[in-house]
């Protein structure tokens, strides 16, 4: 009998009024808190990234109805409005942190709204939380040139191993984007796995440096999330994303076609 494939969530930002920047990609704390009740209410047993990896890996079995709550680029909001939500349900959960958004000795300036600072980082580890790396500055990966890419890769795995005394296990790719030259050196650079987003859901035969996740946002309904989590309807739910996504695949091809005329030349 064939494995069931698993639902990993992928959250932003969670707050009561997002900005311009983060609106779309946030949800409300009473959306997050009703979501999280019908994770617990369906059945389903959170499990953070590292540990569904590494179970894939050693070829250990699941939990019963597995399912990842994640978080990119590291908001306020989720230690503020998230924690307290995951504490109560005993729910694991991993946050994916750009470490020059986080507020404190490396922040870069570039956070898109309040983020999360290097103690609240800490309190959600001590708290069950899967601290992971989404890079230093959020690039599209694939666009950087080799030198560029480690240093996202290392500078950032480096500066969160100094904060919290661990390395990170696992990364997210900053807006989904990667390639098999950017999965090579995030497997070089140290991670055991990494996220993507493609809005399907996860399989051991995606490798564990391609996993897929399901984007969760202020549009989506209560039934749109209940789909979501048992697996339903995602290539319906998920139709528009996906043509925009081809579209925008064609302008990113065409800037890397013409860096590569602009390198040649020079």
């Amino acid at each position: 009998m064939a494995e069931p494939p698993v639902p990993i969530l992928m959250y932003h930002a969670v707050a009561t009024d997002p900005n311009d920047a983060t609106r779309v990609l946030s949800v409300s704390p009473e959306g997050f808190a009703r979501q999280m009740e019908v994770i617990g209410e369906s059945g389903l047993t959170p499990v953070r990234t590292a540990d569904l990896a590494a179970r894939w890996r050693e070829g250990r079995p699941l939990p019963e109805r597995p399912v990842l709550i994640t978080f990119d680029d590291g908001y306020e909001g989720v230690h503020r409005h998230a924690l307290p939500v995951l504490a109560k349900h005993g729910f694991p959960a991993t946050v994916f942190v750009s470490t020059g958004w986080i507020r404190g000795a490396y922040d870069t300036g570039g956070g898109l709204d309040t983020m999360l600072d290097w103690d609240q980082v800490r309190e959600l580890a001590a708290a069950d939380v899967e601290i992971g790396g989404h890079t230093h500055t959020h690039p599209e990966l694939d666009q950087l040139d080799d030198g560029a890419l480690r240093h996202e890769l290392i500078h950032s795995r480096e500066i969160v191993t100094d904060e919290l005394g661990t390395a990170p296990a696992s990364l997210a790719y900053p807006y989904g984007y990667s390639s098999r030259r950017v999965r090579e050196a995030v497997r070089e650079t140290g991670y055991g796995q990494a996220l993507a987003v493609n809005n399907g859901l996860a399989r051991r035969s995606q490798g564990p440096y391609a996993l897929t996740r399901l984007t969760v946002r202020r549009s989506t309904t209560a039934e749109e999330f209940e789909r979501l989590v048992q697996g339903r309807a995602i290539a319906r739910d998920f139709a528009r994303d996906r043509a925009l996504t081809k579209g925008y695949a064609l302008v990113r091809r065409a800037r890397q076609v013409r860096r590569k005329v602009s390198r040649s030349r020079v």
